[in-house]
Parts: structure tokens; C-alpha cells; sequence
């Protein structure tokens, strides 16, 4: 089963056919897969999910998957690739002057279009910190774990939700934003207040331990948020900016 730290992939495509095969063939190797069958259905998923990839279907029935690829490509950075018919060369040199990222033509074979995902994905991940300079980060990633900053919603394997008080949210999102790198109690509050206007009570070391009950194996000898006696927490993983 995929889980929070594999790439969130977003199926467009109004033939429930495709988006099952899609969907279960994408799982099937390592893929988190949501699916939509419109315009809207998109916009709100993209509203709650940190999406890592746009499989766009350029022939949504009764809507222009044109436009929704122009607005998709105007509200953000996400990487699309579209998906359009044999002949239709006029939209394919359209999308790609708008920004998308490939293309592929029906009929296709899932195992292409996985290939073209991949490869877009990791010219995206190389291509992030000149694109993204500036931009708003939706999510952080680390091990099996995924906290979306947008939706405030914190995911572990499998994508099951972890609930998170305030106060836990705004901390842990203040160790992610530095990881590797020593925080005191005072600066840990400091960062916090970017993520709530409400600042937890200046209990550190009680939200520490509660955080580590609810990510760490054994809380007791914690391998991600460890103690500088002295000085504060440090959090002592990689940490994957999802823009």
C-alpha cells in the first residue's frame, strides 16, 4: 500500500473506465492516486490534497479541459501532464505553450504514460528550488508522514489521518520547516506563529512528548524530534517541501 511519503498523483478524466484502470495500475507500483471526473471535482481535491502531479484528460464532456489546464497552470506549479486525442495537434501545442509539462494520446498504454510520470516528476523535484523560490509550500513530507499545511491535515502510512491538536500542529510544522538544525523553546513559539494566530502555551516539552506518541515507534528512544539537553529540540530527518 502506498503511503504519505510516495508521490499523490490526480487522475482527470470523465471515462470511469480509465480513471479504475489508472488508479489501480498507478497504485499497484508505489503511487498515491486520487481521481476526478470534472473540472470541479478537481479544484476540490487540489483544495484539500498536496498533489504532486495533473494527469489532465483535454476532453472533459460538456467543459473546456483547456481552460481548466490554463487556470490549473495560473493557481500554481503542480506538474501536468495531458492527455488528448490523435489528432488534436492544435490542442497539444496549446497546452504545451501553456505550461504543461507532456502529453500523451489516446489510446495509450498505462505503462507509457507511468514512465512519463515519473520522469516528469523527477524533472520537477530537480527543477523546485529555482521554480518555487517565493512560492507557498502546501506540504511536508518525512518517512511515512505528511502534514498539509493548506488543510492542516496530518497523514501517516496509508495516508491515515493523525489528529493533531493546535498547538501540535504549529509545532511540529516549526521543526519540519528546520529540519536538522537546533531550536530552542523560545524560537520553536517564535516559529509556530506562522502557522495559527494562536500560539500554544509555552509547555514545550509536554507537546514534544505528546507528538512523539503519536510519530515515533518507540517514544521513548525517539528517532525524529531528539533532545539537545540544554538547548531545545532538533528534528533529525530529511524533510520534502511539496509546492
Amino acid at each position: 500500500m502506498p503511503d504519505s511519503s510516495q508521490p499523490h498523483i490526480l487522475i482527470v478524466d470523465d471515462d470511469p473506465s480509465i480513471r479504475e484502470l489508472l488508479t489501480e495500475y498507478f497504485a499497484e507500483n508505489g503511487l498515491r492516486v486520487s481521481s476526478a471526473a470534472s473540472g470541479a471535482e478537481m479544484s476540490s481535491i487540489l483544495e484539500d490534497a498536496a498533489i504532486d502531479l495533473v494527469v489532465l484528460d483535454l476532453r472533459l464532456a460538456g467543459e473546456d479541459g483547456m481552460e481548466i489546464a490554463r487556470r490549473l497552470r495560473s493557481e500554481s506549479v503542480i506538474p501536468l501532464i495531458m492527455l488528448t486525442g490523435v489528432r488534436d495537434e492544435a490542442d497539444r501545442v496549446m497546452g504545451l505553450e501553456l505550461g504543461a509539462d507532456d502529453y500523451l494520446t489516446k489510446p495509450f498504454s498505462p505503462r507509457e504514460l507511468l514512465a512519463r510520470v515519473r520522469t516528469v516528476l523527477r524533472r520537477a523535484k530537480a527543477a523546485t528550488p529555482a521554480q518555487t523560490r517565493g512560492a507557498d509550500i502546501r506540504a511536508l513530507r518525512f518517512g511515512e508522514f505528511e502534514l498539509n499545511l493548506r488543510t492542516r491535515r496530518f497523514a501517516g502510512k496509508g495516508g491515515n489521518r493523525i489528529e493533531l491538536t493546535t498547538g501540535e500542529f504549529n509545532l511540529l510544522a516549526a521543526l519540519l520547516a528546520s529540519p536538522q538544525r537546533v531550536l530552542t523553546r523560545d524560537q520553536l513559539i517564535e516559529a509556530s506563529r506562522v502557522y495559527d494566530n494562536e500560539v500554544y502555551d509555552r509547555a514545550v516539552d509536554v507537546q514534544i512528548m505528546r507528538l512523539r506518541r503519536k510519530i515515533e515507534a518507540d517514544p521513548s528512544h525517539p528517532v525524529y524530534i531528539l533532545t539537545e539537553r540544554g538547548i531545545g529540540y532538533c528534528f533529525n530527518a530529511p524533510v520534502e517541501k511539496v509546492y
